[in-house]
């Protein structure tokens, strides 16, 4: 995971959050035009985010389904999910903020956990 960084982003006019996940320090960026607040990651929670991604089908992360639509008409913000590894991007398409589809479900969910902190 030390050439793997992990980007959670829930954007529409009046929400902004992007969270960066990498070598064991997050990013959590809450509001438009303001600065990242830096945090370390302790080694337990570290752990479960390694674990979440090593179920995480990199090549089909393109594919996923949004289990719901509310963004398509303002009912939530759009939720994206996006890796780089090794140099290489793989991305998820749009889905709702807070109903990632099911196979990214937990990495998405430990994601979120640090902007509620």
């Amino acid at each position: 995971m030390k050439s793997t960084q992990i980007e959670y982003s829930a954007l529409s006019r009046g929400y902004y959050k992007v969270i960066t996940v990498q070598d064991k320090s997050v990013l959590v960026v809450k509001e438009r035009n303001a600065q990242a607040v830096k945090s370390i990651i302790d080694d337990a929670k570290w752990n479960k985010i390694v674990d979440a991604f090593s179920k995480v089908n990199l090549e089909g992360l393109s594919t996923l389904k949004a289990p719901t639509d509310k963004r398509t008409y303002d009912g939530a913000a759009i939720g994206n999910l996006k890796i780089v590894k090794d140099g290489k991007t793989y991305e998820t398409p749009g889905f709702d903020n807070g109903f990632p589809p099911k196979e990214i479900e937990k990495l998405v969910n430990l994601l979120v956990d640090f902007s509620k902190e």
